[in-house]
């Protein structure tokens, strides 16, 4: 189970649940920022290295409950989506890319926190943290967290949310 069985109590859902609001977040960003339908894949069918050196858009929750929002792109796909943002080619993970996944990794969080904000209860989301590349250690596995995976170009795209308990 990616998500604790308290958090989920405490919610009065469950992981599926939280994975569809997610997918129609997600689906909705991509189609109305970006301008291209993204296509759901199994994470199951993810290559262990694929996410590997990926440009990822984190943001930290904070308040009823804690965890991370993360939207995880290989950089080919990264460049495409900014592109697509954009309007212009791109041809390297420069401050342009690392801006467009912040601020889609912004979005996705922002949509989806309100699935998980109980009555009375705060949630923070904090400003974007984008990671290129070789500059941290890895991508959370599929089973420790709620993921989703969809195809995109040449690519995927994963999306990860992690939730631990309340204080």
């Amino acid at each position: 189970m990616a998500v604790n069985s308290h958090i989920l109590s405490q919610l009065n859902t469950s992981e599926e649940q939280l994975l569809a609001h997610l997918d129609t977040d997600v689906q909705e960003i991509f189609s109305t920022m970006v301008g291209v339908e993204v296509a759901p894949v199994p994470v199951e069918g993810l290559a262990a290295g694929q996410f590997h050196c990926c440009v990822s858009g984190l943001i930290c929750l904070s308040g009823a409950c804690i965890g991370t929002v993360g939207v995880h792109l290989p950089p080919a796909v990264a460049m495409e989506v900014t592109s697509m943002m954009l309007g212009m080619d791109v041809s390297s993970v420069d401050n342009d890319v690392t801006d467009a996944v912040g601020e889609i990794a912004n979005m996705v969080a922002g949509s989806f926190k309100h699935h998980i904000i109980m009555d009375g209860h705060e949630l923070r989301i904090t400003p974007p943290t984008v990671i290129a590349c070789n500059e941290h250690l890895r991508t959370p596995h599929p089973e420790e967290v709620l993921a989703l995976s969809y195809q995109l170009g040449a690519g995927n795209i994963l999306v990860t949310v992690n939730l631990e308990d309340w204080e």
